[in-house]
């Protein structure tokens, strides 16, 4: 893989390819490219690990799992998501094309499923914070608030049934799906003015009113 991309990429001194598994189980390994100028990740991906893992998320199965890069935890829908977003380049076996026919339609069950695993924890998350605010432990306040808005944003993909790959960015996405929270990024940047201005009560109160809102559109027919 080291000479495959060797005279390809932008800078050869600076290549990197890792051995499977050095990033993780779930990130498993690979390569942080330039190529034309262009930043280029290479992941490496097991097909019997990622079918499996497609099997149980049509089943109704997730899991979460500690990732360094992913503050909110890699769920192993992710897998699923990206082959059901990615674009083949190269699939002379089939074999990818016949692990996204199963991504399509999202399955019911992987959208009750994830509901149910972060609907509960936004007010768990805002609770604990609520907690925290009278120690004064600021950092756990911030990063309680940062888990509720991540599960906001695991729930709202879920409802619309879309997958979510990556945190990076899923709250924005999601404010323009069409299952959503009424100025949910306006509301999202109030919260962290607030934690910033160190206003926690009104931050806190803010999260409250996106979680009761959230858990309204949630049980909509």
């Amino acid at each position: 893989m080291r000479a495959a991309v060797t005279g390809l990429v932008d800078d050869s001194a600076a290549v990197n390819v890792t051995p499977v598994g050095e990033w993780g189980p779930w990130i498993v390994g690979g390569a942080w490219l330039a190529v034309g100028g262009r930043k280029v990740d290479l992941l490496y991906r097991s097909i019997e690990q990622v079918t499996a893992v497609i099997d149980a998320c049509r089943n109704g199965e997730i899991s979460m799992h500690y990732q360094p890069g992913h503050p909110h935890g890699f769920c192993s829908a992710i897998w699923m998501g990206e082959i059901a977003l990615c674009r083949v380049l190269h699939d002379p076996g089939g074999l990818v094309a016949a692990m996204k026919a199963r991504t399509a339609p999202y399955a019911p069950a992987l959208r009750d499923a994830l509901v149910r695993r972060f609907q509960w924890e936004i007010l768990f998350a805002i609770e604990n914070a609520e907690l925290a605010v009278p120690r004064g432990d600021t950092t756990h306040v911030a990063g309680c608030a940062y888990r509720a808005l991540a599960c906001v944003a695991q729930v709202l993909f879920a409802l619309n049934g879309q997958y979510l790959i990556n945190e990076k960015g899923a709250l924005a996405q999601a404010a323009n799906f069409p299952v959503t929270v009424r100025d949910l990024a306006a509301r999202v940047a109030e919260v962290w003015l607030r934690i910033g201005a160190a206003d926690y009560a009104a931050a806190l109160q803010a999260l409250r009113m996106l979680e009761s809102e959230l858990r309204d559109k949630s049980a909509e027919p």
